[in-house]
């Protein structure tokens, strides 16, 4: 199964009111560049792309104010937008932005899962003058999918406070697969997308926590070192809300709100398995 395909999540966007705070927060940080979406920019309101150091194609966008708030929501490939909708809204999620048509682009669609958590979904484009694009964007993807670099999104964490809600939701609306994990000496599970061999996510069981347990769904960045990126952050104006830990394996990662109230991950690979 590929990486582009139905069920998987390939995209993030960051919904805000803010949108110039987002660039300038997460550029020189990250090392992200931007370029204006003129087909997604509407009424005024840009969405603008975002790429990775290096990267020839888009990993995510920030969308400028159609929700009224601020967030950072997992975009997931659907075959057919509306007929996914009505599955999710059958399975508890409720709709934020219909099954859209974006020109000949794409179908977009937003909607809350049970728990809260903002999803988009999003058709991919038939459209002849964006083949070559789309194209390379999945040749990029597949290709970052098992090498990502440093400052791209390489994966993905949904905390929750109700496991088997969460679970049964994205495993009845998605196929997605998960898998008990406590390599990390934490209780989470791996995530994998339909017919997934490796897994592009991870799970977090909050609900021992009590009022410190949480409900998210979150962006998870590459980074050559989780302290120097987590005190750069805190400096732009982010407030660390988790670690840093590390795993047995030596893997690092930490949670952080950003200026706007977003709430994103950073972690680094164990010594000796960076990304060159």
């Amino acid at each position: 199964m590929s990486y582009m395909s139905p069920g998987q999540v390939v995209w993030f966007e960051i919904g805000t009111t803010g949108p110039d705070a987002i660039t300038g927060f997460y550029g020189p940080l990250l090392g992200w560049t931007f370029e204006v979406d003129p087909d997604s920019s509407i009424d005024g309101r840009t969405y603008t792309r975002i790429l990775a150091p290096g990267a020839p194609w888009p990993m995510g966008a920030v969308q400028q104010g159609d929700t009224g708030e601020e967030a950072i929501n997992l975009s997931i490939l659907s075959a057919d937008v509306p007929a996914d909708v009505d599955k999710l809204t059958g399975l508890g999620a409720t709709v934020v932005v219909p099954a859209t048509p974006v020109g000949d682009v794409t179908v977009f669609a937003r909607v809350r899962d049970p728990r809260g958590n903002l999803l988009s979904l999003f058709s991919q484009s038939t459209s002849r003058r964006f083949e070559e694009r789309i194209t390379g964007t999945r040749r990029y993807m597949e290709q970052a999918a098992f090498t990502p670099k440093p400052g791209s999104m390489a994966w993905f964490e949904i905390g929750t406070t109700d496991v088997k809600a969460t679970t049964d939701f994205y495993t009845a609306g998605f196929g997605w697969r998960f898998e008990n994990d406590q390599a990390d000496g934490t209780s989470h599970s791996t995530v994998f997308g339909p017919g997934a061999k490796w897994p592009s996510g991870s799970l977090r069981d909050h609900s021992g926590q009590g009022a410190a347990g949480a409900d998210y769904v979150m962006s998870c960045f590459l980074v050559t070192d989780v302290a120097a990126t987590t005190a750069r952050a805190e400096r732009a104006g982010a407030r660390l809300e988790h670690g840093p830990r590390t795993s047995p394996g030596g893997l690092v990662s930490c949670r952080l709100i950003d200026p706007r109230g977003n709430r994103f991950g950073v972690f680094s690979r164990p010594t000796g398995d960076q990304a060159s």
